[in-house]
């Protein structure tokens, strides 16, 4: 079937829009003159082969949807959620969220073929008659699905979430005001980002109540989640969220579980990795506390120094610990960072492909990243 070139060019124009560029903005990004950009965007001129791998590169997708006739663009999901949020999405924040899906689906890419993919992904049956308790049954459900105990810590929830096949990321958004979002992606399915410029705890507990939105509001295909919103199943989100971190059972057991000071507060925030709120109200929850007392704890906060990233191992060197961060802001998660090594290492992937799932853009970026990791790349293999 011959390329359709106006389709071709509305793909173009339509990619510029969503992330609010002008053509001379793409110009200077691709080197290719605006005047020929806009006659591809108009039809009237068909892009050469190289230039079709220009614009896959720059836009972070395929460049097999620029060559096929295919209507639906695989940047639906993005189009839907500039059109609902656009007022929250920042120029910077539309190209994280573009970056965070392009790394999705290379993740899945990577496990599929290295035979990595999960066996078995969870699932949780509604019941309309219980909607209140959704999301502390599907939490529940959840750790029995996992083999863990009313009484153990998840201390590596991104681990936990990536095991039921949820691809989960973490980037450096300018909106303080969205926590995360979740967008069921065509290709690689549940997707999950949570805005790393929250605090360590908060992070997590983002993470599970993203995964919330996953378990339990799929159909919706796109939720943004933002601090503070009541909305119903943000409630829902939350009640999953913190029954998963904080189990109840836990709770009672724990001496004295109804005397609370603000030391013993800090104590058991910290062992349960999540802030003296979340503490608070999941105590609050069990009807183990007053109000008063809730307020009491919320006074206080974990210490920063006492927060353990489980991405950012406590042996890792200043300089080391710095970059890492870098590469968390980016997304670059260490799981992701390694599938990548994995992936050049077994031939699925070139030195130059791999370049590319990292978002490094010279080799002098590649070997500093790789040597981080303690891997090397071999060029020109």
């Amino acid at each position: 079937m011959p390329l359709d070139q106006q389709l071709l060019g509305t793909k173009l124009k339509r990619y510029r829009e969503q992330f609010d560029l002008t053509l001379a903005e793409v110009a200077r990004a691709t080197g290719i003159p605006e005047a020929v950009l806009d006659r591809y965007e108009q039809g009237l001129a068909v892009p050469s082969g190289d230039e079709i791998l220009i614009f896959a590169d720059f836009y972070k997708c395929d460049f097999k949807f620029f060559i096929s006739n295919e209507k639906l663009a695989p940047f639906e999901e993005t189009a839907t959620l500039f059109r609902r949020y656009g007022n929250e999405f920042s120029k910077r924040d539309r190209w994280s969220v573009q970056e965070f899906l392009f790394l999705a689906e290379c993740e899945h890419f990577l496990q599929d073929s290295l035979h990595r993919l999960p066996e078995k992904s969870f699932t949780y049956r509604k019941i309309p008659s219980a909607a209140r308790r959704h999301g502390q049954e599907a939490a529940s459900s959840l750790r029995r699905y996992l083999g863990y105990s009313d009484f153990e810590v998840r201390l590596d929830v991104y681990r936990d979430l990536r095991q039921i096949g949820i691809h989960v990321f973490r980037r450096k958004l300018q909106n303080s005001n969205i926590s995360g979002l979740y967008v069921r992606h065509p290709v690689a399915g549940d997707c999950i980002l949570i805005n790393y410029s929250e605090d360590i705890y908060r992070q997590r507990f983002t993470a599970a109540h993203e995964a919330a939105h996953a378990i339990l509001d799929w159909q919706d295909h796109l939720v943004v989640s933002f601090k503070n919103d009541k909305e119903d199943r943000e409630v829902q989100a939350n009640k999953f969220a913190s029954n998963y971190l904080v189990p109840g059972a836990f709770l009672r057991g724990i001496p004295q579980a109804r005397i609370w000071t603000q030391q013993k507060a800090l104590v058991w925030a910290n062992k349960f990795k999540v802030s003296t709120e979340v503490l608070a109200y999941a105590l609050k929850r069990e009807r183990l506390i007053n109000a008063a007392t809730v307020d009491t704890i919320k006074a206080v906060r974990v210490p920063k120094k006492d927060k353990v990233d489980p991405e950012i191992p406590s042996t890792l060197t200043e300089q080391s610990r710095e970059r890492k961060i870098h590469l968390l802001e980016r997304g670059l998660s260490t799981y992701y960072v390694s599938l990548c090594f994995d992936g050049y290492r077994s031939g699925i992937a070139s030195a130059a492909r791999l370049a590319e799932m990292l978002l490094v853009e010279t080799d002098a970026e590649l070997r500093a990243l790789a040597s981080l990791y303690g891997e090397h790349v071999q060029y020109g293999g």
